[in-house]
């Protein structure tokens, strides 16, 4: 019997072992794409050379949650960007879990303007802020992308690994979306994107 129990305990780590690594080797895949992306995109706020400066919580699969979705019927509204401009969206849905242990919300928005485009119409916006903003993370929140077809079975699988930073965050003269309070998270999510670290090398050499 103790072999046994031996031989499922170990059995057990190295499954546990396996799904980390694949998880971790999931998560860096998509953040060598998202860097890429930058050097592909017409106006893109950073180059080649800004690319290390770049950083990252490390992968935590703690932070990749199962949700459940509400839709609602949301009215066409104005949401402010840092830049001053207005955008109009509309509320999608509602996303409900929980993260470290502790019951959280967050609200999905649909662009008008990208819904009218047939190659984007299948397009969803999470802004969002959290309690690492300012110190660990971008002040002015972070973003996550999906679309209407990754919402199944009225759920969602939220992975805030792969949150990123709004173009904002690197360079002014961008129109990026501010989260609405709703959106504002009373946990910190150690995980996705970080600050930019140019800004943090430039500061300590003044």
């Amino acid at each position: 019997m103790k072999i046994a129990f031996n031989t499922l305990l170990f059995l057990f780590f190295s499954v546990s072992i396996c799904l980390a690594q694949s998880f971790a080797d999931e998560t860096h895949k998509f953040r060598e794409h998202y860097k890429k992306e930058f050097l592909t995109t017409g106006n893109s706020p950073l180059k080649k050379k800004d690319l290390p400066y770049l950083r990252f919580y490390e992968p935590d699969s703690a932070f990749k949650v199962k949700a459940r979705f509400e839709k609602v019927k949301g009215q066409p509204f104005e949401m402010p960007t840092y830049s001053g401009i207005n955008k109009t969206y509309v509320r999608y849905g509602i996303l409900k879990f929980r993260v470290n242990g502790r019951r959280q919300t967050l609200t999905v928005y649909r662009s008008l303007s990208l819904q009218a485009n047939a190659k984007y119409k299948d397009y969803l916006f999470i802004p969002f802020k959290d309690k690492t903003n300012g110190s660990e993370s971008y002040g002015g929140g972070r973003y996550i992308d999906l679309k209407t077809t990754d919402i199944k079975d009225n759920s969602y699988v939220i992975d805030f690994n792969k949150a990123y930073n709004p173009y904002c965050a690197y360079s002014v003269g961008y129109n990026c979306p501010i989260p609405p309070s709703a959106n504002h998270l009373a946990v910190a999510i150690s995980a996705g994107e970080k600050k930019f670290g140019k800004e943090s090398e430039e500061a300590s050499l003044k």
